[in-house]
């Protein structure tokens, strides 16, 4: 297609490539093929880890970096953005108490807290924030988001009145929530989260995410015991639908913060301005590592697809590999599914495959797209 404009907005490839590298390749593709297109490439998140970092360049502001409470209690390093001419603060969460910032044999739900991620909340708004946007994909944690209440001000205690330890195992023996001490009552905060599953019960933040951090089926169901009982002393109810993001953090922010829970997509989305360019295009380019039913539950590139189709333009899903249901994207949207690995090959071989030669397979890729 002769002059073709396309547009690029690809998640990451976890362990391989970021958004704007892997869409970079994209670019490179097209161009190779086609050399007059006009491509233009945005970063795509979710509210994850990386979101922050992504659109960075869409928010201007200042970053302001502090030592605070990292997952295991230890001090670490960490940074949130600051748009004074808004009074927003952006913040992600996996900078504070992030999987990421925990050595695979250090994982334990039972310890891990997101008093670092209150720490960040607190310094922005005494800095001047009227507004929080808090991205909450990527946590290590379990506990409710208690330790973040805690950072703000709210009193946890056991039933000696002693304030509970911090992670999901000082739940344990919570008996008593004070929460009139706490600060950000009149700050308006929004929770990036593609999350629909419930703080509790067998979809709730324990049985689905709790072992990927570490948990075992015992832990689950303790854990699960806890954050119930948590939740009732609060006075909500644990088996809402979306307050199991981030290990129950949506839970705290949407309940006790009066925080609106909004897509981690179309928050990018709209700071970027991706939907308007792509109603202006010929082609739309989307995807992240893995393609399968599981897309379809509201992740980035499933929210970039539907923006295509409102406008009535094609939209290739590029992945590394293809998985259980992904022909299901082409039944909701998708012009095609584009594997960068044969669906034949083993997983392991697959993933260990597109780790080391995803940018030379995105490229190689995306020289037969202007064929569309």
């Amino acid at each position: 297609m002769s002059g073709m404009k396309a547009v690029v907005a690809v998640d990451s490839f976890k362990g391989s490539l970021t958004s704007l590298e892997a869409g970079n390749a994209v670019k490179r593709g097209i161009l190779s093929a086609c050399p007059d297109a006009d491509v233009t490439v945005l970063p795509l998140a979710d509210g994850g880890e990386g979101t922050i970092d992504s659109i960075a360049p869409y928010i201007g502001g200042i970053t302001k970096n502090l030592t605070v409470t990292g997952p295991l209690g230890k001090p670490v390093e960490a940074s949130y953005i600051y748009e004074p001419l808004s009074r927003t603060a952006y913040i992600e969460m996996a900078k504070a108490a992030g999987l990421t910032l925990l050595k695979e044999d250090e994982r334990d739900p039972y310890l891990t807290t997101t008093y670092g991620v209150g720490e960040l909340m607190k310094d922005a708004v005494l800095n001047g924030a009227e507004k929080l946007v808090i991205c909450i994909g990527g946590s290590a944690t379990n506990d409710g988001g208690a330790g973040m209440l805690q950072a703000l001000g709210a009193r946890f205690r056991d039933k000696n009145g002693n304030e509970i330890k911090q992670g999901a195992i000082g739940l344990k023996d919570l008996y008593k929530a004070d929460l009139s001490w706490l600060i950000c009552k009149d700050i308006k905060i929004i929770a990036a989260s593609d999350v629909t599953n419930p703080l509790c019960g067998p979809d709730g933040a324990s049985f689905v995410y709790g072992p990927q951090k570490g948990a075992s089926q015992k832990s689950c169901e303790e854990m699960d015991s806890w954050l119930k009982n948590y939740a009732e002393l609060t006075g909500f109810d644990p088996y809402e639908k979306g307050t199991g993001a981030a290990g129950g953090m949506s839970f705290a922010l949407k309940n006790i913060l009066g925080a609106e829970l909004r897509s981690g997509a179309e928050i990018v989305m709209d700071i970027t301005g991706l939907e308007e360019l792509i109603r202006e295009c010929d082609i739309v380019i989307t995807g992240e590592g893995r393609i399968d039913r599981q897309t379809l539950n509201g992740k980035a590139p499933y929210k970039v697809m539907q923006a295509g189709v409102k406008y009535g333009k094609p939209v290739i899903g590029i992945c590394g590999i293809t998985g259980d249901g992904y022909e299901e994207c082409i039944k909701a949207g998708f012009t095609k599914i584009a594997p960068l690995m044969h669906p034949s090959m083993e997983t392991s071989e697959a993933i260990k495959s597109v780790e080391e030669t995803a940018e030379a397979l995105l490229l190689q890729q995306a020289e037969s797209f202007h064929q569309i």
